[in-house]
C-alpha cells in the first residue's frame, strides 16, 4: 500500500514542479512562495477548524488534526524552517535554469536522504543500494557537464548552487519527516507546520521582499500558483499517509517520491523547448536507474 502512494505522490509532485515553473515566469519569488502557501493554508484550515470545533465529525478519519502539545508545535516550527529554506533555493534556481536541468539535479535527493538514513536510523546499504547511489551521483555530475555546455559555470553561476543547496535541504527534510511521521499523526504534521509555513513567510515577504518590490520584478498573480498549493497539499498527504504505514522506509519513498522528474523534465523538453535534450536523457536515465537501483535495493 505505502509503495502505491509513494507513486501517486510522484506524480503529483511532478506536476507541482511544472506549475512552479509556470508561476515563476516573469514573476517575483518570494510573494509566489507566500501565495503559494496560502493557498495550501486555504486547503487545510477546514479540516483544523472542523477537527477543533465538531471533532466527531472528522474523529477516527484520515482527515482530523488532532491536538498536539507545545514541544510538537516547536518540532513542526523546525520543520517549516528546514522546508522553506529548501524551497527558497529550489525557487529561485528554478527561476533561472533551465526547467530539464533543475529538476533533474533535485531528484538526486534520495541519495542523499538514503546517506543519511544510514548514519541516523541505521537503514544499511546493500549492493543494489550502493550501486544506486553510485549510479545517481555519476549522473549527478553529467548534469553539471551539460550545465557547462549551456554556459552555467559551476564556478560562477550561484543558481546551480542554489539547486544543490536545495536539494541537500530536502534530504534534510525527508529524513526529519520520518522522525515526525513515527511520534505525531500526519495530519497534525502537515497542518500545522504549513500554517507556521505562512506565517513565517509572511515575515521574509513583509521584511525582505516588500521594502525593494519596486525595484525587482513584480509580483502577478497566476492560477499556476493555486495550483501549486493543489498538488503540492495532495503530494504530501499521501506522502505523509505512506511514511506512517508500518514497513515503510524513508529511503524507499523518498525514491519512488522523485521519480516524478520525467513530467517536468518532459515539459521542459517539449514545451519550454529546452537545449541539449539528449544529453539530459541519457542523464536522466542514469538518475532513474539509480532509483531503480535504491528501489531494488530496499525490498
Amino acid at each position: 500500500m505505502w509503495l502505491t502512494l509513494a507513486f501517486v505522490s510522484a506524480i503529483l509532485l511532478g506536476l507541482y514542479e511544472v506549475f512552479k515553473k509556470v508561476s515563476l515566469k516573469d514573476n517575483a519569488v518570494i510573494p509566489v512562495i507566500l501565495v503559494s502557501i496560502l493557498c495550501s493554508c486555504t486547503i487545510l484550515a477546514p479540516f483544523l477548524i472542523v477537527s477543533e470545533f465538531f471533532p466527531d465529525l472528522l474523529k477516527g478519519s484520515i482527515f482530523f488534526v488532532p491536538r498536539v502539545d507545545l514541544h510538537a508545535h516547536l518540532l513542526f516550527i523546525l520543520k517549516a524552517v528546514i522546508v522553506l529554506t529548501s524551497w527558497l533555493f529550489a525557487y529561485f534556481a528554478l527561476k533561472h535554469l533551465p526547467l530539464s536541468l533543475a529538476s533533474p539535479i533535485k531528484a538526486t535527493q534520495p541519495v542523499w536522504t538514503v546517506l543519511g538514513a544510514m548514519l541516523i536510523f541505521s537503514e544499511k546499504l546493500n549492493g543494489f543500494q550502493a550501486a544506486g547511489v553510485g549510479v545517481t551521483l555519476l549522473s549527478f555530475y553529467m548534469f553539471s557537464v551539460v550545465g557547462k555546455k549551456e554556459g552555467i559555470s559551476l564556478k560562477t553561476n550561484k543558481w546551480f548552487w542554489f539547486i544543490v543547496l536545495a536539494t541537500l535541504t530536502g534530504a534534510l527534510s525527508g529524513l526529519y519527516d520520518k522522525y515526525l511521521m513515527n511520534k505525531y499523526d500526519t495530519m497534525s504534521v502537515q497542518v500545522y507546520y504549513t500554517f507556521y509555513q505562512g506565517i513565517i513567510m509572511a515575515i521574509i515577504t513583509l521584511f525582505l521582499w516588500a521594502p525593494t518590490r519596486k525595484k525587482t520584478t513584480p509580483f502577478k498573480f497566476k492560477w499556476a500558483i493555486a495550483f501549486i498549493a493543489i498538488f503540492l497539499v495532495v503530494a504530501d498527504f499521501v506522502y505523509f499517509y505512506a511514511l506512517a504505514l508500518p514497513g515503510s522506509m524513508i529511503s524507499v519513498v523518498s525514491t519512488i517520491r522523485r521519480s516524478g522528474v520525467i513530467v517536468p523534465f518532459f515539459y521542459g523538453a517539449i514545451v519550454l523547448r529546452d537545449k541539449n535534450i539528449k544529453l539530459k536523457i541519457l542523464d536522466l536515465i542514469g538518475v532513474l536507474v539509480g532509483m531503480l537501483f535504491l528501489y531494488l535495493g530496499s525490498k
